[in-house]
């Protein structure tokens, strides 16, 4: 995160920031803030840096307004990267300390969340300055940390937020709730999909079965990709994992949906040094011909999930083009997996 810093002014009157000043003021005691710095690299929420005259450094993110544009499954995301930071603290992965969580209301036009800093740059930032050897090792260990948080069990399976709409008690109909949630919002903004979206909506019936085979409702990032996790050194040393940051998409749900959120692009299952750090915590891991159609599904979801967001996000440029394209190779590429593994 500090390698994306850039300074810029305090938020000002109109800023929706504005409003937790005093709210801060009161959680911070005698402490004030003597720098503030925008975070770059968030594309929803926005972030700063708070940094202290008693030394501390914050992060202050605060939610786009209640009544901006967003998908179904985009509410309340903040208190889900606060449940997911506490829950994941607890396995001893390294996160954010949650120090404040406000919700939007009277007084609070925008949820906020306040967390501790962690020292160092983001995976993604450093990437040319690691040696292969590094990138191996940090495979490992962020193995090893994402599977000690699929050990936390949720109450159900899907999205926490209850105003989502999206939970279930079993994974098939979560999933399907999920999935048919981001169809309906490609609707809502009127984005064009590469397949019938009848058809989209049946996969999860086609491929029930396979959902089924997930029993317990596992704690997932689901966004843990380079740019989510951050990497420091002291001097000359090897590079650590400093930890995990963003955990705002997370759901409850099949372990496995977070090799395809760490690697949107690519197969995470293919990943050697990955799987043996999570088969470190994890032995039990197994990639039979179920794994690798949930996988492909889980594929589809997220190709679809950053199609439609691009109207809402108002993206453009270069970047809108190419994902635009990416995203429906990416579509066609998975249906044809799933066709080839269970016609």
């Amino acid at each position: 995160m500090a390698d994306s810093a850039a300074p810029s002014p305090p938020p000002g009157p109109g800023d929706a920031a504005e409003g937790v000043a005093e709210r801060l003021r009161h959680l911070l005691g005698p402490a004030t803030v003597v720098r503030d710095t925008a975070l770059t690299g968030g594309l929803h929420n926005s972030a700063r840096l708070l940094e202290l005259d008693d030394g501390r450094r914050l992060v202050l993110k605060t939610a786009p307004p209640a009544n901006a544009p967003a998908l179904t499954h985009e509410q309340g995301l903040l208190g889900t990267e606060a449940l997911f930071h506490r829950l994941a603290a607890g396995t001893g992965a390294r996160v954010p300390a949650v120090l404040h969580h406000e919700p939007a209301g009277p007084g609070a036009p925008s949820e906020w969340l306040l967390l501790t800093y962690l020292d160092g740059t983001t995976w993604d930032a450093a990437r040319d300055r690691l040696a292969p050897a590094d990138h191996a090792a940090l495979r490992r260990r962020l193995g090893a940390s994402l599977a000690r948080i699929a050990t936390v069990t949720g109450a159900a399976y899907g999205y926490p937020q209850a105003a989502a709409g999206l939970s279930a008690p079993d994974w098939p109909a979560a999933f399907t709730a999920m999935l048919r949630a981001v169809l309906a919002d490609a609707s809502r903004f009127d984005v064009a999909l590469p397949a019938p979206p009848g058809f989209l909506a049946e996969l999860p019936v086609r491929f029930g079965h396979r959902l089924a085979e997930v029993r317990r409702p596992a704690l997932v990032h689901f966004d843990a990709w380079q740019g989510n996790v951050v990497v420091a050194r002291t001097g000359d040393g090897p590079w650590r994992l400093s930890g995990l940051i963003d955990g705002e998409r997370a759901f409850f749900g099949d372990p496995l949906a977070e090799l395809v959120g760490l690697d949107p692009l690519g197969a995470a299952e293919d990943d050697a040094d990955l799987l043996a750090g999570y088969r470190s915590v994890a032995p039990t891991l197994t990639l039979d011909t179920g794994a690798h159609v949930r996988l492909a599904l889980y594929r589809v979801y997220l190709a679809l999930v950053m199609r439609v967001e691009s109207v809402p996000r108002a993206y453009g440029g270069d970047f809108a083009t190419w994902l635009d394209t990416w995203s429906a190779d990416r579509v066609g590429e998975q249906l044809a997996v799933l066709d080839t593994l269970e016609p």
